[in-house]
């Protein structure tokens, strides 16, 4: 029997996310920033692991995050990631696979042991993340199976893994087989520093291989130079054929190359608890309606049911299928 064609395979980091709450004082005392994500090393995360409150863990990333919530949309998904040969990677694979979605990417058999990222959550809902990326930064081109890339609509990339020079090597790969396809590829920018670091190569790889650019409005800052969004918006245009803006509670707005820019209201949740996983969840919805041949409104809008429901509870992936959301509000 042939497997069914995928709405979204995403690339990207195969971490267990570790998440617990915290206040500002112990983000001071372990020098986490407020708000972002810091690389550390296996040692480093081990002392923040030890004085964590106590905590959940589940498979996460922000690539796999997001195919998680275009499952719950419905959708068929894929992802590729690389996963040690331990028990946290065999939770990873299994909490993957439970939810339908594709994941077949070889395992390391030596080197580091599967990454994690401890997630500090304080009570205004800022996350902190301090990430050991151990075995996820291993993705290599050969990882890349083109069937599978050649089956999915769009193949999404995480700007976390672009970083890592072996696995921007398997983005181009991928982008390069998706393109000959006729299929779409999207980038996710992930963080601002990513952004800074990353700065020139980033624009290069930008405009030679993406169809739909993800930020939100700090990253966008950062690409484009810019917070004004009318200038966003210009240099956006000449970089990328669609590009997406998160704002928080101001919504979304909508890039194209060629056509009006498109704002889309965000949806309040009844609390405010979590803001770990917003982004992803935005970009599912985005993505899966873009994948189904919605318009820019309707799959943005999907984009704010989805991080609405993200938000409103501990954790980067539904409680609530999302799909039935959809439904209720008539959009599915």
């Amino acid at each position: 029997m042939s497997q069914p064609n995928l709405d979204v395979i995403g690339v990207g980091n195969a971490i267990v996310d570790v998440l617990a709450k915290a206040d500002d004082a112990f983000l001071a005392a372990h020098d986490i920033p407020k708000g972002g994500m810091l690389l550390i090393d296996e040692e480093h995360a081990s002392v923040i692991y030890k004085d964590m409150a106590a905590a959940v863990e589940i498979s996460g990333g922000s690539a796999a995050n997001s195919i998680a919530c275009i499952a719950s949309l419905g959708g068929h998904g894929g992802f590729v990631g690389k996963v040690s040969e331990d028990t946290l990677g065999d939770i990873f694979r299994h909490d993957l696979r439970a939810l339908g979605v594709e994941f077949d990417t070889k395992p390391l058999t030596e080197g580091p042991g599967t990454g994690r990222c401890l997630i500090n959550v304080t009570e205004d809902a800022q996350r902190s993340m301090t990430t050991f990326l151990g075995s996820a930064g291993y993705v290599e081109p050969d990882d890349i199976d083109p069937a599978q890339i050649k089956r999915a609509a769009i193949t999404f990339f995480e700007g976390y893994l672009f970083e890592q020079p072996v696995a921007r090597e398997a983005f181009i790969r991928a982008c390069q087989i998706a393109k000959d396809d006729g299929k779409k590829t999207a980038l996710t920018l992930s963080d601002a520093s990513c952004v800074e670091r990353q700065f020139d190569v980033l624009h290069d790889f930008i405009g030679k291989n993406v169809d739909i650019l993800l930020a939100n409005d700090v990253e966008a800052a950062a690409l484009f130079e810019t917070d004004d969004i009318e200038a966003i918006a210009e240099k956006a245009r000449k970089l990328c054929p669609l590009t997406a803006v998160t704002r928080s509670e101001q919504g979304s707005v909508l890039i194209p190359r060629d056509g009006d820019i498109v704002y889309v209201d965000a949806i309040p949740p009844t609390a405010l608890v979590d803001t770990t996983g917003a982004g992803d969840a935005y970009a599912a919805g985005l993505l899966f309606g873009l994948a189904r041949g919605f318009s820019l409104d309707k799959a943005g809008k999907l984009g704010s049911i989805a991080a609405c429901e993200i938000i409103s509870h501990f954790g980067a992936r539904p409680s609530e299928s999302l799909k039935d959301l959809a439904q209720k509000a008539s959009l599915l």
